[in-house]
């Protein structure tokens, strides 16, 4: 392993091992460890946490245990102790549509605690992460920053595909199958076919949505192993992965190469690049915001858009194109698109990796052009498209900024009659009852990070509209998230965020909205003294929680123009 210039190498004892024999006092300590089999020679091997997010409540984490295993001997071959702890998970795709989906985001908080607390609470002298889920994925990475001792990430791995009748199935495929049985467009037993067909087994959702979108980013931000991000859970090559990664790990421990070392500015325009290129999710972007945060990185909403005019759409996947995860990793992987990428001038090829190799340096040997037996991955020369898919656009309904996914519309710019919602079941109803028509722009609002509290995904919404064949003529509008799942004419994160007084809460019934991915533009097309009226009216509803973490959420988070993050004070932003 190489190390970069300016790491210097820890001496042979570790923190840990310093902080027990200090003395007679430490015996106490040591003796905890005796009580679970270790050796007094096991004092001078570094003591490796596995923060595991193993948990049968999803099949984008119940495939964990097998690669934390693999990790451990990983680490113990290397001459690592390990030591294993858990964190939480909460399943985006069952929790959707519920009151459960509030504490989605809430639970990257929670995740990031957990890492943070156990790996500087128990003197850890470096950390493996593994987890599946959207949620895992920023939280784990967060706390790994925050406690900035050696650190790698491993992802558990995408789902394979669902098959019916033919046709490959992801866990969208159901909710716009909840839309087009709603238009009577499929039967009732269409709909449950395609349900109990969709998600066949173990591994993170398979699209392009938020954890594959998340974990190639990882890859590309040089915190998780070459084509690691792309391997399909069920398979062998993801525990081996795994195992390698431990050993990685170990070489770092050595050679002191932390996480803030690794995640810098360039390298995290490294991974906004890659998920331009693979048309990765609007929650990259709140995502980011919050990592850049705790690495102590300067990052804005502004310079994700920066990146969009430079970067094009170099795959086809999905929710707006053909292929899967899985089709990606056969086609080259992400190591394949960094490769273009970096030939194109748009990768800083100088930023260190977890293996001690420079990114131009792990790339060396991989073509400069994608396969032709392929077409998941586009050369540079042809585009899927020739900039970047998410926008932030900007308006006097979103001065602070909110993202749209603007690639593949027909009709990029619309100016329609607000239909407005303060909850996510009314407008889901008001979908599936056909009282939404082409033309109209739904606000969905007091959904943002304090109002709902923990800004909730409203994917059932959207794929219902979708389902309906709706998804091009229906503007949508909310200060909540979207599923990486989710495509149309949909903005999300609009901030200021209703619940903050921001010009969402004041939109009426019938107010002409305009959306424009052109102009970058979302406004509310009245004047200001109007909106001054309004806001003189205006009063903020009372809090829906007001014990419990929902409560501490709702009160501590910042907005989500800078992440909706719970440790932001007023000398941070």
């Amino acid at each position: 392993m190489t190390a970069p210039k300016k790491i210097i190498p820890i001496l042979p004892i570790n923190r840990r091992s310093a902080h027990i024999t200090e003395g007679k006092a430490r015996a106490a300590n040591r003796s905890m460890f005796y009580g679970m089999g270790y050796e007094e020679s096991d004092f001078k091997k570094p003591m490796v946490g596995v923060a595991n997010g193993y948990s049968t409540i999803t099949p984008c984490n119940s495939g964990l245990q097998r690669l934390a295993d693999a990790a451990i001997e990983g680490i113990e071959a290397s001459g690592g102790n390990a030591q294993m702890f858990g964190v939480p998970t909460i399943s985006d795709g069952m929790a959707m549509g519920t009151e459960g989906m509030k504490y989605s985001l809430v639970s990257r908080e929670v995740i990031s605690d957990c890492v943070e607390t156990c790996v500087l609470g128990q003197w850890m002298d470096g950390v493996l992460v593994i987890g599946g889920c959207d949620k895992n994925m920023p939280g784990g990475m967060m706390g790994m920053l925050r406690a900035n001792v050696p650190g790698i990430y491993v992802y558990g791995g995408t789902i394979l595909p669902g098959k019916w009748k033919g046709r490959d199935l992801n866990i969208v495929s159901v909710f716009e199958a909840v839309g087009e049985n709603a238009a009577g467009k499929i039967t009732d037993q269409e709909l449950k076919d395609i349900e109990q067909h969709a998600i066949p087994g173990s591994g993170s959702c398979g699209g392009m949505y938020t954890a594959n979108t998340m974990s190639s980013a990882f890859e590309a931000m040089g915190m998780s192993l070459p084509y690691s991000s792309t391997m399909a859970n069920p398979y062998d090559e993801k525990q081996n992965s795994a195992r390698e990664s431990a050993k990685v790990l170990i070489a770092a421990i050595k050679h002191d190469l932390k996480p803030r070392d690794i995640v810098t500015r360039k390298s995290i325009e490294n991974a906004v690049a890659v998920i331009m290129a693979v048309g990765g999710s609007t929650n990259a972007v709140l995502h980011f915001l919050a990592i850049a945060h705790a690495a102590g990185v300067k990052w804005t909403i502004d310079d994700y858009e920066r990146m969009r005019k430079k970067v094009p759409v170099l795959c086809d996947l999905k929710p707006s194109g053909k292929y899967l995860a899985v089709d990606l990793h056969r086609a080259g992987g992400i190591p394949q698109v960094m490769k273009i990428l970096l030939q194109a001038g748009l990768l800083h090829g100088e930023c260190i990796t977890i293996t001690g190799k420079t990114i131009a340096e792990t790339l060396a040997d991989i073509p400069d052009e994608p396969r032709k037996d392929q077409d998941v991955i586009h050369p540079i020369s042809d585009p899927m498209y020739k900039q970047g898919h998410l926008a932030i656009l900007k308006g006097n309904l979103s001065s602070e900024g909110c993202v749209a996914k603007i690639t593949g519309l027909k009709n990029p710019v619309m100016t329609g009659p607000a239909r407005v919602f303060d909850d996510e079941q009314s407008a889901l109803k008001a979908i599936l009852e056909g009282r939404i028509k082409p033309g109209d722009v739904m606000v969905l609002r007091y959904l943002g990070p304090k109002g709902a509290p923990g800004m909730p995904e409203m994917l059932a919404p959207t794929s219902a509209l979708v389902g309906e064949g709706l998804g091009e003529s229906v503007g949508l509008i909310t200060d909540g998230r979207f599923s990486g799942g989710t495509w149309g004419m949909v903005v999300g994160h609009v901030a200021p965020e209703a619940m903050a007084g921001g010009n969402i809460a004041l939109v009426h019934e019938g107010d002409s909205i305009t959306i424009d991915a052109h102009k970058l533009l979302l406004q509310v097309n009245i004047s200001n003294a109007e909106l001054d009226q309004r806001r003189a009216k205006w009063k903020a509803p009372k809090p829906r929680y007001t014990r419990g973490v929902l409560a501490k959420f709702a009160r501590n988070v910042s907005s989500a123009s800078t992440g909706a993050v719970l440790d932001a004070f007023p000398d941070d932003f």
